[in-house]
């Protein structure tokens, strides 16, 4: 019963406790709904010292910079898109976690699908070759001579055969 408890307290523990993000205590900002278009905003923006992180989960030095300067630009009181836009002036498209849909990150977007489906399409010729052709195999491959039977028998035999003592 002791144990039974302790897991479920354990359970209730990991349940119960919230994601640990890298940002700090003095970064959050006084009004709710300020700081929640704040973390919506470091979720979409990409650490350039980690790079495959976004700012709000890195604790990079220039993520948290990154963090203060998209509080500041809130409580300045611009947009949503418009601190996007001041972020990828100043550091470029690669700030973004997902690019935009532009004409020169068309190849980014587009490569994947086509790649799968050139893929899927390879596969589908493949198959439908194979099952075109089923008797271009050598059938003479697949039949034992009569020399290899007697000798394939011979091995099972002397496998089989009790083994006497010497």
């Amino acid at each position: 019963m002791k144990a039974l408890l302790a897991w479920a307290f354990a359970a209730f523990l990991l349940i119960g406790c919230p994601a640990a993000y890298a940002v700090q205590p003095d970064e959050i900002m006084a009004d709710p709904g300020k700081e929640a278009r704040a973390r919506d905003l470091s979720r979409e923006l990409r650490c350039m010292v980690c790079q495959n992180q976004s700012i709000d989960d890195s604790e990079a030095p220039l993520a948290r910079d990154l963090r203060l300067l998209v509080r500041e630009r809130i409580a300045a009181g611009d947009s949503n898109s418009q601190v996007i836009d001041f972020l990828v002036a100043r550091y470029g498209e690669f700030v973004l976690l997902r690019p935009r849909f532009n004409p020169h990150t068309l190849v980014l977007w587009l490569l994947p699908p086509l790649a799968l489906g050139g893929g899927g399409m390879a596969l589908w010729i493949y198959s439908r070759r194979r099952s075109k052709f089923p008797g271009t195999r050598d059938e003479g491959l697949l039949k034992l001579t009569a020399e290899e039977e007697a000798r394939l028998e011979r091995l099972i035999a002397k496998e089989t055969s009790p083994e006497k003592p010497a």
